[in-house]
């Protein structure tokens, strides 16, 4: 199944928090996406694997996409090393995306960063034809996306460019609260984390509503490039 965009997050919800939005938008505009967990957020202070597979599961439903999959890294331990290149490696030439969005170049949770950094990485080892990788028996061809870019996570890095999300808002923050484990729950006698706060949640709002009013729109999500942005006319900047 080749898709049109695939997305990488370190833990289950980070493509939810950063692109969601966008995600759903490009959906509706007949663009096939898909999503690829690095880790399963088995140290997160809340819920469980069970209870995340299953959340996981919910959101991929309410935003469309039309694959999931989780590569079982280990959370918190995961290195960018051969081993983990190879298995981005295999998700991208299975998918074969012009786009791939990943985690924030840099953030409060270490995975982020480094999750960042290996799907970069990969992404252009993923091009070399003298890397060979098969999957469930069968050779693979290399592919290498014509363009990776960087959502925005805890920390308030300054976008490159942003996307209007306005008519998405809804959806991606029932995206976001498919995750019930993890965010805020005032019934809840788990653990708190910086995650768990209604501030947090309420900060997921706040943040796309600050990137659209500085755009003239209502909600927006930025991202960040690793080169130039190029643009066939003037006019299609805004």
């Amino acid at each position: 199944m080749k898709l049109d965009i695939l997305a990488f997050g370190s833990h289950p919800d980070d493509v939810e928090l950063g692109c969601s939005g966008t995600i759903a938008k490009e959906i509706s505009l007949g663009k096939k996406v898909g999503i690829v967990d690095l880790t399963r957020g088995e140290l997160g202070t809340r819920g469980s694997v069970e209870i995340r597979n299953s959340e996981s599961a919910k959101a991929s439903e309410i935003l469309g996409v039309v694959a999931r999959e989780n590569l079982d890294m280990r959370d918190g331990f995961f290195i960018n090393d051969e081993e983990h290149q190879l298995k981005v490696i295999e998700m991208i030439r299975k998918y074969k995306p012009e786009i791939v969005l990943c985690n924030a170049i840099q953030d409060r949770h270490i995975d982020h960063g480094k999750g960042s950094k290996l799907v970069s990485d990969a992404c252009f080892l993923s091009g070399l034809i003298r890397i060979e990788t098969e999957l469930d028996g069968v050779p693979q061809e290399a592919w290498r996306p014509q363009i990776v870019y960087h959502y925005i996570q805890w920390q308030n890095i300054e976008p490159d460019f942003v996307v209007d999300i306005s008519d998405f808002m809804d959806k991606k923050m029932d995206a976001v609260l498919a995750y019930g484990s993890q965010f805020y729950n005032p019934n809840s006698s788990e653990p708190v984390s910086p995650i768990t706060s209604k501030n947090f949640l309420d900060s997921v709002k706040y943040r796309a509503q600050d990137l659209g009013r500085l755009v003239g729109a209502t909600y927006a999500e930025g991202f960040t490039t690793e080169r130039y942005v190029a643009v066939n006319s003037l006019s299609d900047l805004k």
